[in-house]
């Protein structure tokens, strides 16, 4: 019941006031993140956590000119890998291994199968494969925030290849997909603030297979 009147709270504040927010809740909300499912666990995402002023500045004109991203404390970009290549593959279950203490036969025979398919794809698949874990994350972070009570303001509105060289993605083999800007909400400016949270009934959005 916690969680839901947390998720009642939340909203996605079209105004925020520069409060810093505590880096541990920061924290909270990056081991969210960690913590989310993957696809064969891959996580093939990696998380920018923007403070630089500046650098957030220069974000804001290719983000429909949206004040959060500036004025939020933390800006978080989420960038897919561009492709699924036989290092990202093998570092990920090399891990496993390592973490794990062991080898298993199932476990490495996975690991041959998505290795003779996921690279031999094209990579405009494979990005938008790994995108859609990303939004796992993504979407894992939202409700992390709220639980939080630190306001987060999901946004795809941007123009991704901006802030890809803005960041020097695609050096890196990554390609940003969503944008997540995280602070206190500016109620005095905010238009949405006081708006009742409008969602579809449970008869219209569920529907029991038994």
């Amino acid at each position: 019941m916690e969680l839901i009147n947390k998720l009642n709270w939340r909203y996605a504040a079209k105004a925020m006031n520069r409060q810093v927010v505590p880096q541990a809740k920061i924290d909270n909300i990056i081991e969210a993140i960690s913590l989310a499912p993957t696809s064969s666990g891959l996580q093939p995402f990696e998380v920018f956590v923007v403070t630089n002023q500046a650098i957030k500045d220069q974000i804001k004109p290719v983000a429909w000119n949206q004040s959060v991203v500036s004025d939020c404390s933390h800006l978080l970009v989420f960038a897919a890998w561009d492709h699924y290549t036989e290092d990202r593959i093998n570092m990920m279950f090399d891990l496993v291994n390592e973490v794990r203490g062991m080898k298993n036969e199932g476990w490495e025979s996975y690991r041959q199968m998505l290795l003779k398919s996921y690279p031999l794809r094209d990579p405009e698949i494979n990005f938008n494969h790994a995108a859609k874990q990303a939004y796992i994350a993504f979407s894992q972070a939202i409700v992390a925030a709220a639980f939080e009570e630190v306001d987060a303001t999901p946004m795809e509105g941007f123009k991704a290849s901006a802030v890809d060289e803005i960041l020097d993605l695609r050096a890196k083999g990554l390609r940003s997909c969503v944008l997540l800007p995280l602070g206190y909400r500016d109620a005095e400016n905010d238009w949405l603030v006081n708006l009742k949270k409008v969602r579809k009934s449970r008869a219209d959005l569920i529907t029991e297979v038994d």
